[in-house]
């Protein structure tokens, strides 16, 4: 069981920047995450999820703003001592077994799970005595998660758990992880698979340009997610009235021939093209798509700031 000793933020940001040369991978960012939460940092590949991870495990150190873990400074050994880590890329001894190296690590901790229960939580009984060199990637990737549990820590960082597991993999290792946070243990991961954070977090950031573009409960998020693109071409005389019609969020344009193609975002695409035709809208080569998280959010940010504004005085919520 994982003691919760304090209602005191686990992780608190604030006004932090992070740049690497040139590129701002963290602009201003501000989150707080508080005991027993499970948030899940949700965004497109170089959003600027994992610089914000490296910064609480105190791999890495702001440019500006601060960042604290359990109270202190994460660059101090005695602020991680109840926090488990895994990365995107972990190296494992190739020559010892699992079994091994789950007790090689379990012995840095006072009180860490029996071996039993680490290899049974995460479907590693089977590889108990194959050596690490020998496993696919989907299997290393199930241990080096259990051996960020096996100390018992108070705070889980998870850096795209599920790479390169197969679904059968992937569902033990999201079981795993519900009843280690179920026994009161705070969690915090990031992933680009929005099924991932669906099925595993109670709370959502979205993370885009290094900016949080919403923070919200997982209903809340969703339905900014839930968007639909729209792609039709029209003549320019046309453009003023589909940027009208009722349920549009947002419109992009670029020229095509005399003409201009428009994508469109919308929560109801269907309800959208029937007002065009209702209208007599003259379009031509319609396409409607599921939005990318990344088309959606960054199309979204006015309505994603008024979610983290409405959330901003809740203990969830954070600040950007």
């Amino acid at each position: 069981m994982v003691s919760r000793t304090t209602d005191e933020p686990v992780v608190e940001l604030t006004g932090v920047t992070r740049r690497f040369g040139a590129v701002v991978a963290l602009d201003d960012v501000s989150l707080t995450v508080r005991p027993g939460e499970l948030v899940g940092l949700l965004g497109p590949n170089g959003a600027g999820k994992t610089t914000l991870l490296s910064l609480v495990s105190g791999l890495r150190k702001p440019d500006a703003g601060t960042v604290r873990l359990f109270g202190g400074d994460p660059r101090s050994a005695s602020s991680r001592l109840g926090l488990g880590t895994t990365p995107q890329e972990t190296g494992l001894p190739d020559t010892l077994r699992v079994a091994e190296v789950v007790q090689l690590v379990a012995g840095h901790y006072r009180d860490p799970m029996p071996l039993e229960e680490v290899l049974t939580r995460f479907g590693l009984t089977d590889l108990a005595r194959r050596q690490t060199g020998g496993l696919s990637g989907g299997q290393k990737r199930r241990l080096a998660v259990a051996l960020a549990l096996v100390g018992r820590p108070r705070l889980v960082l998870l850096d795209e758990p599920t790479t390169g597991l197969d679904v059968e993999a992937r569902h033990v290792l999201w079981q795993a992880l519900r009843d280690y946070h179920a026994d009161g243990a705070t969690v915090l991961l990031t992933s680009h698979y929005l099924q991932e954070i669906e099925e595993l977090a109670q709370r959502v950031v979205v993370v885009g340009q290094g900016r949080v573009l919403a923070d919200g409960d997982l209903g809340a998020v969703l339905a900014l997610v839930s968007r639909r693109r729209i792609l039709l071409t029209v003549p320019p005389s046309a453009r003023g009235v589909v940027e009208a019609v009722p349920g549009v969020e947002g419109v992009q344009s670029q020229p095509h021939g005399d003409d201009e193609r428009l994508t469109l975002l919308a929560a109801d695409a269907d309800q959208v093209v029937r007002t065009l035709v209702a209208q007599q809208v003259p379009f031509r080569d319609l396409e409607v798509r599921g939005a990318s998280l990344e088309e959606a959010f960054l199309t979204l940010t006015a309505g994603a700031d008024e979610l983290a504004d409405d959330h901003a005085g809740s203990p969830a919520g954070a600040g950007r």
